[in-house]
């Protein structure tokens, strides 16, 4: 089904507005300057995005706080045993402050060996793809070659949506009034749609689906109905449709 562009445009008008960020995880990606510290800062906030939002975050700001003006020096100099004495005591929903440690480690490792998460990234991606799924899986495996947390990032095995990773892709990848688009080497085009629970039922009430699970194969459905009314940038709608669901504005 392609879905109906005026109400789409009319959404997004209203919606797509800075005032309406908050809450939203998205605004600790705004707190600083530098790409490499945006790309660390969106990488943690999106990982803790399930749950109450207040909770999210009051979660994100625990991490973010000890780390001070610049997350990536201060993960670039301190130990993985000073990092597991920061975090001893955090929890998050089912995220513990263990988990915590070996996500935190991890991408230590990774800014370590490839400069960025960004870098990383792209040695998975593929041009010739038409989305990032497959970018998304290899990159995971990549990022817990060594450990894994996986309330998250999860195991690709586990057919999950990544509905959090493409929320921080999103933010990495596209550039307008809300998202900041840190990341220059993707285009929009290649998205896919993060599908938490206000997008499922929004997907599902517009007809853009009958699946009746939250898997990567729905989310590309969506993405895909999506992209037949705006093929360049099909994640564009993302925030203003789910904004009335969390704010709850009808």
């Amino acid at each position: 089904m392609i879905p109906d562009k005026k109400l789409l445009e009319k959404t997004r008008a209203r919606f797509n507005k800075k005032k309406f960020i908050h809450p939203d995880p998205l605004e600790f990606v705004y707190r600083y300057a530098a790409a490499h510290d945006r790309e660390i800062a969106g990488f943690v906030a999106a990982a803790l995005a399930y749950g109450n939002v207040t909770q999210i975050l009051r979660s994100v700001e625990k991490v973010l706080k000890p780390m001070g003006p610049s997350p990536r020096r201060w993960l670039l100099k301190i130990s993985p045993a000073d990092i597991t004495r920061t975090f001893s005591s955090f929890k998050h929903r089912f995220t513990t402050g263990g988990e915590l440690t070996v996500f935190l480690i991890n991408i230590k490792t990774t800014i370590k060996e490839y400069g960025s998460l960004e870098n990383c990234f792209m040695k998975h991606y593929r041009p010739a793809d038409e989305t990032l799924a497959e970018a998304v899986y290899d990159f995971v495996n990549d990022f817990n070659s060594n450990a894994c947390a996986p309330t998250l990032t999860p195991c690709p095995e586990k057919k999950s949506s990544f509905k959090r990773l493409n929320l921080f892709l999103r933010w990495m990848v596209r550039k307008d009034i809300i998202d900041p688009g840190v990341w220059k080497n993707i285009p929009p085009s290649k998205l896919i749609v993060p599908l938490d629970t206000h997008m499922f039922r929004i997907a599902r009430e517009l007809g853009l689906t009958a699946r009746k699970d939250t898997s990567m194969k729905t989310a590309l459905e969506i993405t895909a109905a999506f992209r037949r009314v705006s093929p360049a940038d099909p994640v564009k709608y993302d925030f203003a449709l789910t904004r009335a669901g969390i704010l709850k504005i009808s």
